[in-house]
């Protein structure tokens, strides 16, 4: 389904999610979204998940922190080398 089409018939989208299907939307030939059915989660399910695992350890929280500091960059003009 194309963005405008998805636009125009918004609500039948809708009830096509809602009935259990997935919708894809694209825009020319560009795919831009997959939109399907919700998934209620509850805390229980992150219990449950998370169940037996060990917490995490100081060098785990120091890896986390040095990887999200390379992530972290300034930004700068992507035309100064053109």
């Amino acid at each position: 389904m194309t963005a405008t089409e998805a636009s125009r018939n918004f609500s039948d989208l809708l009830n096509a999610i809602e009935r259990g299907g997935t919708v894809i939307i694209t825009r020319g030939t560009t795919l831009v979204a997959e939109i399907g059915p919700s998934h209620r989660r509850i805390g229980a399910d992150l219990r449950a998940a998370l169940e037996g695992i060990q917490p995490p350890d100081n060098r785990f929280v120091q890896d986390v922190k040095n990887a999200l500091a390379l992530l972290i960059t300034e930004k700068t003009d992507s035309w100064a080398d053109a």
